[in-house]
């Protein structure tokens, strides 16, 4: 086993993000766009995005301001993003920022439509000014460029290709239940450095919902029935609280940043805080909740390599697989129970929706994470669900496979339903 190439995993897929990361690819692509005009006098801007693009910016409120949408995000790109901060493009907004963005909203300089594109994460952005004018392309990941284009010049281009799901499978065979296993056993601590940091950002965005009042403040509200004897104070509903709390306040326009995981940061925060929260009340060591995690992660990224960027399923339910074999490795388990872990959170919550990225996810962030924690407490006292059952496969590497050719296949007519009803609500 080569430690490297799991640690080049962890690298390329933990990502320090600030907000949504579909409408801040967006401003990130503005801000790049922006980057390569000749002039500052803009006229007009286009952006063309995917719909899961679309779906994902509709709704979830970007940091630092009370607005959401497409066309703010491009515009606070545009206005005031720094494209060599990647997901953290917009870092460090004013109030001046806000009011310059608004006012390219209003004099209708942005216009946004749907994108002609079997690709689900892609976002084009055209900017005019009277004299030049700049084109960027990102696809498949959030910050892959695809196209950089300056008065009709190609100024660069994607360094690599992926599939149009944004599926990452191609040299990374070598992640599988077993490899992840003997390595988060075998890794020194010091190479976990950004695993370490994904708990202590992912703690302190939890700590920010917590004390205050973000989104449906789910996880704030679990904390209040706890301390009021409604809710017990269980491994469960502790679990529950922390990691909703983070998703409220990130959903709701924090300006704190996260650890995102395979391009989401509810998945980051979904994969870290439910075994930590667990860790805590098992008063396990500090290696062992980093280790713990660690796999968490890394299992969230085996399934997330097969499944792709974007879905119309619900990535919290991937990374809840990844945070449920985290605490079972806490409880005691080994592989087999880490085996039947996955089983049985796949047997549970494979089917929940992803329409679009919104105050409710802490919602289904943290239905995510008590079944992550039943799920881990029935493995460990030996209770799986059997491969004569729906989905689940003797294996449980092809139970994973199942609820990707879920995702995959299954989502596509799925998601153009969702889209359609989001764009025409009834009065």
């Amino acid at each position: 086993m080569d430690k490297k190439e799991f640690l080049d995993v962890l690298s390329e897929e933990l990502i320090v993000a600030l907000g949504c990361t579909e409408p801040i690819a967006v401003a990130y692509a503005g801000a790049l766009a922006k980057q390569n005009l000749r002039e500052s006098t803009i006229t007009a801007v286009q952006v063309y995005a995917s719909g899961n693009v679309l779906k994902n910016a509709m709704a979830v409120a970007i940091p630092g301001t009370q607005s959401c949408g497409v066309a703010m995000a491009v515009a606070l790109g545009i206005v005031a993003g720094d494209a060599d901060k990647n997901l953290e493009v917009l870092a460090g907004l004013t109030p001046e920022d806000i009011t310059k963005a608004e006012f390219m909203i209003e004099q209708g300089m942005v216009t946004v439509h749907v994108a002609d594109t079997s690709k689900k994460l892609y976002i084009e952005v055209c900017i005019q000014t009277p004299g030049s004018s700049a084109k960027v392309i990102v696809a498949d990941e959030h910050t892959r460029v695809a196209l950089v284009e300056a008065d009709g010049r190609i100024v660069r281009t994607g360094d690599h290709e992926t599939t149009e799901d944004g599926h990452r499978e191609e040299g990374r065979e070598f992640l599988d239940i077993d490899t992840i296993w003997e390595f988060i056993h075998t890794v020194d601590m010091e190479d976990l450095g950004l695993v370490k940091q994904s708990i202590e950002l992912n703690k302190r965005i939890s700590d920010d919902g917590l004390q205050n009042s973000y989104g449906l403040q789910v996880g704030k509200t679990i904390k209040a029935y706890i301390s009021k004897g409604i809710f017990g104070d269980d491994l469960a509903t502790h679990a529950m609280a922390l990691t909703a709390a983070a998703s409220d306040a990130r959903m709701a326009g924090s300006s704190l940043p996260v650890m995102s995981n395979s391009g989401s940061g509810n998945q980051g925060i979904s994969a870290t805080l439910p075994v930590v929260a667990v860790g805590e009340r098992l008063q396990s060591s500090s290696e062992q909740i980093i280790r713990a995690t660690a796999l968490s992660h890394l299992i969230t990224i085996y399934i997330k390599s097969k499944f792709g960027r974007l879905s119309a399923l619900c990535g919290a339910t991937v990374s809840g697989t990844g945070a449920s074999c985290g605490i079972t490795y806490l409880l005691g388990g080994g592989k087999g129970e880490v085996r039947k872990a996955i089983q049985n959170m796949l047997g549970n919550v494979t089917g929940m929706l992803c329409d679009g990225a919104k105050a409710g996810c802490a919602m289904k962030v943290s239905t995510c994470t008590n079944a992550a924690v039943q799920s881990a407490l029935m493995a460990i006292h030996g209770f799986g669900i059997q491969e004569t059952e729906g989905i689940i496969e003797k294996d449980a590497a092809y139970s994973i496979d199942n609820l990707c050719r879920i995702g995959n296949e299954g989502s596509i007519e799925a998601d153009k339903i969702i889209l359609d009803i989001m764009l025409n609500k009834k009065e």
